[in-house]
């Protein structure tokens, strides 16, 4: 069975979508759908409640909690899944229908031996630092990649339960790059891939950076990948050259990030 995660504040305009893209999945295994209401103000909650009434063959629990932020709500999930598998989505994305069965067919190979794999999203494109092992349509993530440019996009990510017990939790104080925190962190014990397919379309196709959303606060997300890159030298996963390198770089790319951003 997978765990869908869906983090829900304010999303009664999009959250069906996301919902009816689960339902739609061609994956011919069990799906458990977590909505985490973190405090919304707007009908969202009805909206889901309806949503359940009127599709009562999915297994659907709605948690309504008060606002915590993105990542409290997303480990209010991971709380209580039980699925053996744990894929999150975010209520203003959607799956395309092949997204699971695709993701699955990889992870369920025993002789790849992957735990964590993500795809591509909107019309992303592989770029430096990762590349593409044409045998598999597969990239491999590391933390050096992810150092240097982050890659798999929340909606996009699907993984074995196993990264809870070896890796933990969203850091909740962090509301900038958490996603890529908990990504690096997952790096450390797991085998790490992105599947070179587009197979989630997020925000209705908005852009990364710059658009709307939190990702919008260049100069929150900037000091979220400064944390990221200072935690994993604190953790000995760097050493001190590399910090400094990896902190120029980022550094670099907060200055040029504005200008990407208007294109």
């Amino acid at each position: 069975m997978i765990s869908v995660i869906i983090p829900l504040y304010n999303g009664d305009q999009t959250i069906v979508k996301a919902l009816v893209s689960v339902r739609n999945q061609t994956w011919k295994g069990d799906f458990e759908i977590i909505v985490v209401n973190d405090g919304s103000t707007d009908n969202s909650r009805v909206v889901v409640e309806d949503f359940i009434r009127k599709n009562s063959t999915l297994n659907i629990q709605l948690i309504n909690q008060k606002n915590g932020g993105v990542s409290n709500a997303r480990n209010s999930g991971l709380k209580i899944a039980t699925g053996e598998f744990i894929a999150f989505l975010d209520a203003d994305d959607e799956w395309l229908p092949m997204k699971t069965e695709r993701q699955m067919k990889y992870l369920s190979d025993g002789n790849l031996k992957i735990d964590f794999i993500t795809s591509l999203w909107n019309d992303e494109i592989v770029s430096f630092p990762y590349s593409v092992d044409a045998e598999y349509n597969l990239v491999k993530i590391t933390l050096s990649k992810l150092l240097l440019k982050v890659t798999g996009q929340t909606s996009t990510a699907l993984f074995k339960r196993k990264i809870l017990d070896n890796t933990g939790f969203f850091d909740e104080t962090q509301r900038y790059s958490e996603d890529a925190n908990y990504w690096m962190r997952i790096s450390k014990n797991n085998m790490m891939f992105l599947l070179s397919e587009s197979l989630v379309i997020t925000g209705n196709g908005k852009k990364s950076f710059g658009a709307s959303g939190l990702s919008a606060n260049l100069k929150e997300m900037e000091k979220g990948i400064q944390k990221n890159i200072l935690e994993m030298y604190k953790m000995q996963r760097i050493n001190f050259g590399r910090y400094l390198f990896y902190f120029v770089i980022s550094k670099l790319k907060y200055w040029v990030r504005p200008l990407r951003a208007k294109l």
